[in-house]
């Protein structure tokens, strides 16, 4: 199986499923001497793991587990060797019974015919290889990169955006981190909130839109023809489960701008505040608005980087559905077990950690830019 590795010279490399003994991952090209230590990939795994602090509410999946990680190599006296750093998170609430019953049903919306088709079996408990489980190992690997992208002054939030249709203001996206369902407006998450139970109580699930922004990248991060930032964010967030669109600033609605509307336009820096970006003459500048969003030609423009993913609605639903047996019969199809009223806010985590991977691999990869 390929496609189990994200990154260029950052890396991340994961194993697992999502019933099996645990999962895990190896983040090779992390430098060394980067301070590390368990506690601050344990505080990632903790905003991912459901009920947390009620942050996903009627949301969340009643499976429990620990999401205890243990780093296994790559570190020595709290810095990193330079050497691959390997985690892993043992499973402790598996019940494959609960999926018995749809071992030769390829279940709506999921992955199960193609993983089938393509690999001639399955591991039909959860998932197995395409469960949202295995998004734990991004978010691990994702808090060593955030972590090495602080040393650069490099920040990253997250929020929900949007809820079963309902739009939060982002005035505060990096206090969106405390609240409940990552809400960057602190009133939205209580019609989020009813929303999900009122889905919950029919049987059925819901998406919405998360919001990743990227503050203090230097200017010139990613290439401008086939390797562009832009391309390679939409590629990491695509490349999760239940997200089927992204977009980057304006996004689609650059649509129905006019050229005039859309341009931003530098200005002289504030020199107090944010990190400043610099002309190559030396003057500090910044932008009047941010309709491209922070990404210019496909690279950084040092403005903030701001991402945009429209996720869908969970496909195990408790609502009785039909489909197709392995031996081509009709049947009806009632999803058991442990689910998720949506991915969100659990994903908010999750799209956190890949950016932080990409930005992490690019900065690594500007250092070839120049002699």
């Amino acid at each position: 199986m390929n496609g189990n590795t994200f990154g260029r010279i950052f890396r991340l490399t994961t194993f697992g499923e999502s019933h099996g003994p645990g999962l895990g991952g190896v983040v090779d090209g992390c430098p060394a001497g980067l301070e590390l230590s368990e506690s601050d990939l344990q505080k990632a795994l903790d905003e991912r793991r459901p009920g947390r602090d009620g942050r996903g509410g009627s949301a969340s999946t009643h499976r429990k587990e620990e999401d205890r990680v243990r780093l296994l190599s790559g570190l020595f006296e709290g810095k990193s060797t330079g050497a691959p750093i390997a985690f892993y998170v043992e499973n402790k609430s598996q019940r494959p019974e609960d999926y018995d019953a749809l071992a030769d049903i390829p279940r709506p919306g999921h992955a199960d015919l193609g993983f089938l088709v393509k690999h001639g079996l399955r591991d039909h408990r959860g998932g197995g290889r395409a469960s949202a489980r295995e998004t734990l190992c991004r978010v691990a690997g994702g808090a060593v990169a955030e972590k090495f992208l602080q040393t650069h002054g490099i920040r990253l939030a997250a929020c929900v955006l949007e809820f079963a249709g309902i739009a939060a203001i982002p005035e505060d996206i990096p206090g969106a981190r405390s609240r409940p369902w990552f809400c960057p407006d602190g009133r939205s998450f209580e019609l989020w909130e009813k929303a999900a139970q009122a889905a919950a109580n029919e049987g059925d699930s819901l998406g919405g839109k998360v919001l990743v922004e990227i503050r203090g990248l230097p200017p010139g991060l990613g290439e401008p023809v086939f390797d562009k930032l832009d391309a390679r964010l939409a590629y990491a967030f695509m490349g999760t489960g239940a997200v089927k669109g992204v977009e980057i600033g304006s996004g689609c609605g650059a649509a129905r701008m006019k050229g005039s509307e859309h341009n931003d336009r530098m200005v002289p820096a504030d020199p107090v505040g944010e990190k400043l970006c610099l002309l190559p003459g030396g003057a500090p500048y910044a932008f009047a608005s941010n309709h491209a969003g922070g990404i210019l030609g496909g690279m950084s423009s040092g403005a903030p980087v701001l991402v945009t993913a429209s996720v869908k609605p969970i496909s195990s639903i408790a609502k009785t559905q039909h489909s197709l047996n392995l031996r081509g019969e009709m049947t009806d199809l009632r999803i058991g077990g442990r689910h998720d009223i949506s991915a969100l806010p659990r994903i908010v985590p999750v799209l956190r950690a890949m950016a932080a991977l990409c930005a992490a691999d690019f900065l690594l990869l500007q250092r070839t830019a120049r002699i």
